[in-house]
């Protein structure tokens, strides 16, 4: 096997070997793989096996899809890292596991082989005592039963999963949905049975069920609104106090936590304020905090601010029925090519320019968070190309049909918060790149513009503020400036 294949989960090859004893009788002359759970997104930190498209034994060509994944974000397939066999599966249909965890592993190799009489797979093999395996998915693309390689519990400790919630379709096959599906459907007493999926094969997902909540328990699939396109941030507002808590000291008569006490001497000592109410962060929020948390750490990170006037923009996308945004990623995308120093990775001291412009749209999600979707050679699209291709990833972020490929190699990325009325914000570089654009609000107001003849009057124009983010390592402020600069004017040449 070359060396420089990478697995599944992003890994060089070698560095997933392991030498030694095959599992399953596999030929010790053959090297075993890892196929991981895979990386995709800031904010993803965990996915569920919705089915095995092979067993143990089965022999795969290199990129043959193996298994299919689901996130909250995204479902897609996992490839196999190169031509070989199938050793032994470690996770169960409908098993939600870490970004990371080994999957299964593969023998490859001129030795790789699995002895025909090896059983047990995923979810049967496991500890003696153990009880039987959940039943496997069923429909395209799900394992078929027979023959796999023995795994013992030492080897792959079976996670305990919530039960699955299971209802029954018309073909009599029975549905399986996500942990945080079920959750959610056991929170509010909602019978997932009623509800109509509308993921891959109709199955059920968290937009549905909370679609349903929001309907007051109706099963009918429900319209979504159309989420914002937003800035990467680990915040969000705390949970308002339950209204028992701040009632409780008034009918007693007490003062309310964190009330002043007045002494004798009238001094009133500061009391800490009683936290109302708490809760742990999500896995997804810890993910994104992390990740920014480290953007910070990392890059010395400078932001620039440019006004620029979008009074023509907003004239003829509004002929052309685009949003701004995209006649700022065009504008963007022809500076970047302009000043190619901030369409860059800086990883570690590895400083790389690339050629192709990969524009990553960071895309909110609502509650559930974020992803930044990409553009792959952004510089070959029109406006509308541009426009069209916005609507396509972040409706595909939506409904979680984005694949491992949309979200891998941004070169550069925008957010626009704008739309909630911001006017100026400091994004968090994206690493390892080394510039993100900030486009805020589209507002009117009075400026002073200059005639042909140099006479100056105020007048009512269509403003914007574009925010650069960049990495004092990789660039001076002169050339974000200038950078910034020529976005601007693109901006404001805009005819038709």
């Amino acid at each position: 096997m070359s060396s420089s294949r990478i697995d599944a989960g992003g890994m060089p090859a070698d560095a997933n070997e392991s030498p030694g004893r095959m599992p399953g009788g596999a030929d010790p002359s053959a090297t075993l793989v890892d196929i991981t759970m895979p990386q995709m997104g800031v904010s993803v930190a965990e996915g569920t096996i919705v089915a095995w498209r092979v067993e143990s034994g089965d022999r795969v060509e290199a990129d043959q899809t193996v298994c299919d994944i689901s996130t909250d974000k995204i479902e897609t397939e996992v490839p196999a890292p190169s031509a070989g066999i199938i050793a032994e599966i470690l996770v169960d249909v409908e098993q939600t596991v870490e970004v990371g965890t080994v999957l299964a592993r593969m023998a490859v190799g001129d030795g790789a082989t699995v002895a025909a009489g090896a059983s047990g797979g995923a979810g049967g093999s496991t500890a003696a005592g153990a009880g039987p395996t959940a039943p496997e998915a069923t429909g395209p693309g799900a394992a078929a039963a027979g023959p796999k390689a023995t795994l013992t519990a030492a080897a792959a400790p079976t996670p305990t999963a919530p039960p699955s919630t299971a209802g029954a379709r018309g073909n009599g096959d029975a549905r399986r949905y996500s942990p945080v599906v079920q959750r959610i459907a056991a929170e509010h007493g909602i019978d997932l049975s009623t509800v109509t999926g509308t993921g891959r094969g109709g199955r059920v997902r968290k937009q549905d069920v909370l679609a349903v909540v929001e309907d007051g328990g109706s099963g009918a699939p429900q319209p979504l609104e159309e989420p914002p396109l937003h800035i990467e941030s680990p915040y969000r507002p705390d949970p308002p106090a339950p209204a028992a808590t701040a009632a409780a000291p008034a009918a007693s008569g007490a003062a309310p936590p964190g009330t002043p006490r007045v002494g004798a001497a009238g001094a009133a000592p500061a009391v800490p304020a009683q936290p109302a109410g708490g809760h742990d962060l999500s896995r997804m929020r810890r993910q994104i905090g992390e990740h920014m948390k480290r953007s910070l750490e990392v890059a010395a990170t400078c932001t620039t601010w440019a006004e620029a006037d979008m009074t023509q923009v907003e004239r003829v996308r509004r002929a052309r029925g685009v949003t701004a945004l995209a006649y700022v990623a065009r504008a963007t995308v022809d500076a970047l090519r302009e000043y190619p120093a901030l369409n860059a990775w800086l990883d570690g001291e590895q400083y790389t320019r690339h050629a192709d412009v990969n524009l990553g749209i960071a895309v909110s999600l609502g509650e559930e968070g974020l992803i930044v979707p990409v553009i792959q050679r952004a510089q070959e699209l029109s406006v509308e190309g541009l426009a069209a291709r916005v609507r396509d990833l972040a409706g595909r972020a939506r409904s979680r049909q984005l694949t491992a490929d949309d979200v891998a190699g941004g070169t550069f990325t925008i957010t626009a918060p704008g739309q909630f009325g911001s006017i100026m914000a400091t994004p968090v570089i994206n690493q390892p790149q080394v510039g993100i654009l900030d486009f805020e609000a589209v507002v009117k107001r009075p400026v002073v513009v200059t005639d042909a003849d140099g006479n100056d009057a105020i007048a009512i124009r269509s403003m914007t503020i574009l925010g650069l983010s960049w990495d004092h390592r990789a660039l001076d402020g002169a050339l974000a400036a200038q950078f910034l600069s020529a976005v601007r004017q693109r901006l404001e040449a805009i005819t038709d």
